[in-house]
């Protein structure tokens, strides 16, 4: 018998200077990302007369909470917790929907035994190149679906996304082999325990990439509540942000027309509140990404099929 002879794979490896070049580029392209939020909290945190003076700055000489002070004052600070518990029962029913349907949907067009899946694949790849328009959806919601002034208003036009459908197709494709499925079925598991048991485990890093890609989305809507929303307890927390710097922009541009109210509007933190608006509604997405990033890296040991 003749030894077979075993090939050694060469591992490119790169010397130390190279590794610490290419660790301080990475480490500047981090910064580069990070630096213009904290940019933004020294701003929301800078006192007006300040920031009229000297203009932004990173170290700025005088700190003031007036921002925030103005944000949640008297009667807007519970309106923007009740609109934040909006906004969050939103992002988390919405994300669970759009990530179940997606995946239901995306698993169905990925197997090959499934006579329509061509014709399903088409017609969401036609809905995402292909909109209909304003006033149609607004009609379909209102009309036809009588959803004006429910929280399904803020949900189910963003349930279902082609762009997620093709993502999760090309994952379902790559990652779980037909024979895991025969090998089930031959032990009599049914589609849908399939799916609960065996598929469901191994696509978490694909799940895991929708539901942030959803739940991002849910978070920065307020175009929906926009045209669906006229009862102020529905309203989440970007429109009711939106709303407020609205109202501030207004009235700081038309101070000059009453001389009564001018020294009261010339003394709004106007700049300020714009730059907190930005941090109260983007921290809280922020804070909830490591925990989608725990299922990225962890998802992709995943393994499939042993030989």
């Amino acid at each position: 018998m003749k030894k077979k002879k075993i090939k050694k794979v060469q591992v490119r490896s790169f010397s130390p200077k190279a590794n610490l070049i290419f660790n301080i580029i990475i480490a500047l392209f981090a910064i580069s990302c990070i630096l213009p939020f904290i940019f933004v909290i020294i701003i929301s945190l800078t006192q007006e007369d300040y920031l009229t003076n000297h203009g932004y700055t990173f170290f700025p000489e005088v700190f003031s909470t007036e921002a925030y002070k103005y944000i949640f004052s008297g009667t807007m600070s519970e309106k923007i917790i009740h609109a934040f518990g909006i906004s969050v029962l939103v992002t988390v029913v919405g994300t669970i929907v759009n990530a179940s349907m997606t995946s239901l949907y995306a698993y169905v067009i990925s197997r090959k035994y499934f006579p329509f899946r061509k014709f399903f694949t088409i017609f969401a790849l036609i809905t995402m190149l292909f909109s209909p328009g304003m006033v149609a959806n607004y009609l379909v919601v209102t009309n036809m679906l009588h959803l004006k002034d429910t929280l399904w208003a803020l949900i189910l036009p963003l349930a279902l996304g082609p762009f997620n459908i093709l993502v999760m197709r090309t994952f379902f494709r790559k990652t779980v082999p037909d024979s895991i499925i025969e090998s089930a079925r031959i032990d009599g598991a049914g589609e849908l325990t399939i799916f609960l048991k065996i598929v469901l485990p191994l696509a978490v890093p694909g799940i895991a990439t929708i539901s942030l890609f959803a739940a991002l989305g849910y978070w920065n809507d307020w175009f929906n509540a926009l045209l669906y929303i006229q009862n102020d307890n529905l309203v989440p927390l970007q429109y009711l942000l939106m709303q407020i710097q609205k109202n501030l922009q207004y009235l700081t541009q038309n101070a000059g027309m009453s001389a009564q109210y001018a020294g009261g509007m010339a003394s709004l933190p106007s700049e300020s509140v714009r730059m907190a608006i930005v941090v109260i509604s983007t921290l809280p997405i922020a804070l909830t990404y490591p925990f989608f990033q725990k299922y990225f890296v962890g998802g992709l040991t995943i393994g499939g099929v042993k030989e």
